[in-house]
C-alpha cells in the first residue's frame, strides 16, 4: 500500500491509526479554534495523530433554511488560523472545481463529498493542486466502483489519494456499512478511512434535517478498526444537541477519549488480510 503524508501525519500500512475530526461546519471562529485545541489535547493523550476538519459551506443541507457556514473567504481565514495556531494538518471539502485552488492554499487534504464522488471535473481539479485528495465513496456506489474514481485521479499523474467509506444507502433515510468494503478498498493500494459519524446518519430522516443514531458510533468505530482501516473520521461537538449541522450523528467531545483508547487497542491487532494462514 502507498503511504500518504498529510503534514506530519502519515497514513498507510504500519502507521498509527489516525483521527480526522472536527465539527461538521465552522460555527464561529472561537468555536473552531477551541474545538481544534481540545481535539489535539485528547488525541495527544491517546497517542493518535490528528487531522482537523471543518466545512466552510455545507452545500448539501436538507433544507434551504439550514445553516451552511461562513462561506469560502471567511472559512479559509478561520482554518488558516487553526493551522497556524493549533499546528495541525487541515482537511477541507470542496464542491466545485473553482474552489480547489484557493482551498489548496490552506488545506493539506482536499475532500470530495460522497454525493460528488463521480464528478470528473471536480476530481481532476483537486488532483491538479498537488494536495492529498480524500474521496468519500458515494452512498450509491459499490466498493468496486471506487477503482474508476481512483483511475480518474491517477490519470492526471497524481497518486496522493485516500478513500473514505461513509455508509451505503439502505432503503429510505437509512445507511448500512458493509465490513467487506474495507479489505476491498485497501486492495486498491491507498489508505482507507472510515467515516463513522456519517455512517450512523439517517439522511433527511428528521423532517427537514438529517437524523442520526449516535448511540452506535462506538460499535461501528470498533468494528471498522477491527476490519482494517488507516484512520477514523468523526464529527465531534461539545454539545451535539446544539450543533448547527449534523448534531444528531455527532460524537460528544467527552466521549472521544474513551473511544480512542478502545480503538487504539484494537488497531494493535493485525488486520485480517495481514494475518498469516495457519500452518498444519
Amino acid at each position: 500500500m502507498r503511504h500518504v503524508a498529510v503534514g506530519d501525519v502519515t497514513l498507510g500500512d504500519g502507521q498509527p491509526l489516525a483521527l480526522i475530526a472536527g465539527p461538521c461546519v465552522i460555527e464561529s471562529e472561537s468555536h473552531t479554534i477551541d474545538t481544534a485545541s481540545a481535539l489535539l489535547e485528547i488525541a495527544d493523550r491517546c497517542g493518535v495523530p490528528l487531522i482537523f476538519k471543518a466545512s466552510f459551506d455545507k452545500a448539501n443541507r436538507t433544507s434551504i433554511t439550514s445553516f451552511r457556514g461562513p462561506g469560502l473567504t471567511e472559512g479559509l481565514r478561520v482554518l488558516s488560523r487553526v493551522k497556524r495556531e493549533v499546528r495541525v494538518p487541515i482537511l477541507i471539502d470542496i464542491h466545485e472545481p473553482h474552489q480547489a485552488a484557493p482551498v489548496a492554499k490552506v488545506a493539506d487534504v482536499l475532500q470530495i463529498p460522497a454525493f460528488l464522488s463521480r464528478q470528473t471535473d471536480l476530481l481532476v481539479a483537486a488532483a491538479a493542486t498537488g494536495r492529498v485528495v480524500n474521496v468519500k465513496k458515494g452512498q450509491f456506489l459499490a466498493p468496486s466502483d471506487v477503482q474508476h474514481i481512483i483511475n480518474k485521479i491517477t490519470s492526471t499523474g497524481h497518486n496522493q489519494i485516500v478513500v473514505t467509506e461513509r455508509g451505503t444507502s439502505f432503503g429510505y433515510n437509512n445507511l448500512v456499512v458493509d465490513m467487506r468494503t474495507f479489505p476491498i478498498l485497501r486492495a486498491m493500494g491507498f489508505p482507507v478511512v472510515f467515516d463513522v459519524t456519517h455512517s450512523v446518519q439517517l439522511p433527511g430522516g428528521g423532517d427537514g434535517v438529517s437524523a442520526g443514531q449516535a448511540q452506535y458510533i462506538s460499535t461501528l468505530a470498533s468494528a471498522g478498526v477491527a476490519a482494517g482501516v488507516d484512520a477514523l473520521f468523526m464529527e465531534v461537538h461539545e454539545t451535539p444537541s446544539q450543533a448547527k449541522s449534523d448534531g444528531a450523528n455527532a460524537l460528544s467531545l467527552d466521549a472521544l477519549e474513551p473511544l480512542l483508547r478502545r480503538v487504539v487497542a484494537l488497531a494493535r491487532i493485525p488486520h485480517p488480510q495481514e494475518t498469516s494462514p495457519a500452518t498444519e
